[in-house]
C-alpha cells in the first residue's frame, strides 16, 4: 500500500502513466449510464437495445435511442476530472488514456492519446462496406434510418453487448499496460471484461495501481491505493500536487 503523498512522488518520477476510465467520470458531467433500473428509456433496458439482434429487429427504435443519447452528450461539458487528466498528460513523459466511455469528453477536454475500447457514439458505421462518418460536429440526418453512399444501413459505431472489442484498441491498451509505471482505474465498476482485467495485469507487471471510485469494487482490495472520492475532486488534487512538486 502507498499513501497519496507517495503516489505524487512516484508520479513525478514516472516515465509512463496509463489510465482506465469508466462511466463514473462522465456521470459527473450529467451523463446517465443507461444501465440498471435507473437507466430505463421508454421501458427498455440498455441490454435490450445495444445488441446486434435489437438492431436487426428494429433499427429505427435503436437509432431513436442513440440520437436521444447523442443529444444529451452534445449538451454536456467535460468536468474537472476530464480536465485534470488532460493536464496530467502534459506533466508526464508518456501517457495513455484508455476509456470505456463512448462520449468523447476526454478528447473535448484536451486529452490527446485516447484509446476508445467501446467505440464512439458519434460515429456512424456502414453495416455493408464499413465506411465511417463522424457526426460529432454535424446535425443528425433527417431520415430515421441513415444510409451510406453504398446503400447500406449505418449503425452507431459503438461496441454492443455480445460483440468483441476492436482488436487495434485492445492491443494498444495491452501495450500500455506492459509499459506503464503507474496505472489508474477511475470511475469504473471493474465488472466488464476485458477492461476490468487491465488493473490486475498492470499490477502483475510491476506497476503501482491506483483506484479512484466512491464505491468499493471487486479490485479494491488488490490496489496499492484505493481512494473513495469523486474523480473530479481527487484528480484535481493529484494534479495540483504533482505540478507543485515538479515546480519545486
Amino acid at each position: 500500500m502507498i499513501t497519496l503523498d507517495q503516489l505524487i512522488s512516484l508520479l513525478a518520477k514516472a516515465r509512463y502513466v496509463a489510465v482506465l476510465t469508466g462511466s463514473g467520470i462522465s456521470a459527473e458531467s450529467g451523463i446517465p449510464t443507461f444501465r440498471g433500473a435507473d437507466g430505463l428509456w421508454k421501458q427498455y433496458r440498455a441490454e435490450d437495445l445495444a445488441t446486434p439482434e435489437a438492431f436487426r429487429r428494429d433499427p429505427t427504435l435503436v437509432w431513436e435511442w442513440y440520437r436521444f443519447r447523442r443529444d444529451i452528450i452534445r449538451k454536456a461539458e467535460p468536468n474537472p476530472g476530464h480536465d485534470a487528466l488532460a493536464e496530467m498528460e502534459r506533466l508526464v513523459p508518456n501517457f495513455v488514456l484508455i476509456t470505456q466511455n463512448v462520449d468523447g469528453l476526454h478528447q473535448r477536454s484536451g486529452s490527446k492519446t485516447v484509446i476508445e475500447l467501446h467505440g464512439n457514439i458519434f460515429i456512424d458505421r456502414c453495416v455493408e462496406c464499413g465506411r465511417e462518418v463522424d457526426r460529432s460536429g454535424q446535425p443528425e440526418p433527417e431520415t430515421a434510418l441513415p444510409r451510406c453512399e453504398c446503400g447500406g444501413l449505418f449503425r452507431p459505431g459503438v461496441v454492443w453487448f455480445g460483440e468483441a472489442l476492436p482488436a487495434e484498441a485492445l492491443n494498444r491498451a495491452w501495450d500500455a499496460v506492459d509499459q506503464c509505471d503507474i496505472f489508474f482505474s477511475i470511475g469504473t465498476s471493474a465488472l466488464v471484461y476485458p477492461a476490468a482485467g487491465l488493473p490486475d495485469m498492470a499490477r502483475q507487471r510491476g506497476a503501482k495501481v491506483v483506484e479512484i471510485n466512491p464505491e468499493k469494487t471487486p479490485i479494491s482490495s488488490r490496489m496499492d491505493l484505493s481512494i473513495r472520492e469523486s474523480a473530479a475532486h481527487t484528480l484535481q488534487e493529484i494534479v495540483a500536487k504533482l505540478k507543485a512538486v515538479k515546480a519545486s
